[in-house]
């Protein structure tokens, strides 16, 4: 019996990671088709039906194209550390609450936490690993930026936290069915929606990548397949972001076609921002984080303690 269960969880996890690798591709078909149309262009259009087959073809060239070895790099951790980053960045994806025949996670949102933390290490690792002044900048200010906001997002996790009394991830789909939590806490909200746009270093927060600054930051001396998975790990972590946001404040997980609508939002929004807003500065970013965002999901936090220990 524990036998077809183990076998269950494994077959269920490779369709789970076979559906995110075909969602990757077509999320950045979609970010290229977006952004093109939004510049009065027609982006890719070439390959099969409307550029459907685009992201195979650049996968393809990117994972055949010969890996440059860097003389005075460090060698196993430039290339490890895209590696591990995508497999922490599939390893989130292990939190979906399952209903049928599957794991649960009791402990869900502390699981989340510990992931997007250690994706800190994988980008520190990365750029000083590279040996470049421009990679180990690059590497400092994302690790700094996304130190910072994960406190105000672990903050603006307990809050929610604090209505359902669980760090199970189905709980929020019990306490949604009449209202959202949306409309209950709508500043903190918009503060964890940029919040995740700073985590998954999105535009307009995306300095860890700043071309004019740092000629494409940490990732700069990572070509074909390490290149790629940096990437497919960053996109991933967009898609899954967009799928956290739904869990916690807009109605929960359920396998019907509101919530996949609702998710197509939420990743359509990411690439949306990027078209329209320019990219920040770096000291407002961190004032945003420290002097708005802080302060905001602390006092919300006090708030529904208040109002739990006085209901109680």
């Amino acid at each position: 019996m524990m036998y077809m269960d183990l076998m269950n969880i494994v077959i269920g996890m490779l369709i789970l990671i076979i559906g995110v690798m075909i969602s990757l591709a077509f999320l950045t078909l979609l970010e290229r088709k977006v952004l093109s149309y939004m510049q009065i262009r027609k982006g890719p259009n070439k390959l099969g039906f409307m550029g459907m087959l685009q992201p195979f073809s650049d996968g393809i060239k990117l994972f055949t194209k010969e890996m440059i070895y860097l003389n005075f790099s460090n060698y196993l951790f430039y290339y490890l550390s895209p590696i591990i980053g995508f497999i922490l960045s599939l390893m989130v994806w292990m939190l979906i609450p399952y209903y049928f025949n599957m794991i649960s996670f009791n402990l869900g949102i502390l699981f989340f936490l510990s992931c997007i933390s250690l994706g800190v290490y994988v980008l520190l690792i990365a750029g000083w690993s590279s040996n470049s002044n421009y990679s180990l900048l690059g590497g400092l200010r994302a690790v700094a930026q996304t130190i910072s906001y994960e406190v105000s997002l672990a903050l603006i996790m307990m809050s929610s936290l604090i209505m359902i009394m669980s760090f199970n991830l189905m709980k929020y789909n019990e306490y949604q069915l009449m209202i959202w939590f949306y409309f209950l806490m709508i500043p903190l909200s918009m503060c964890f929606l940029s919040s995740l746009m700073a985590e998954t270093n999105r535009t307009p927060f995306d300095f860890a990548e700043g071309e004019s600054e740092l000629v494409s930051g940490f990732n700069i001396e990572y070509s074909s397949g390490g290149f790629a998975l940096i990437f497919l790990g960053e996109y991933s972590m967009i898609l899954f972001m967009s799928l956290m946001f739904i869990l916690m404040f807009m109605g929960g997980y359920d396998l019907n076609l509101i919530f996949y609508l609702k998710l197509s939002f939420i990743s359509y929004m990411f690439v949306w921002i990027r078209g329209t807003l320019p990219r920040y500065r770096y000291d407002k970013l961190m004032y945003l984080c420290w002097k708005s965002y802080l302060p905001i999901s602390l006092n919300y936090l006090l708030l529904f303690i208040g109002l739990k220990v006085f209901l109680m």
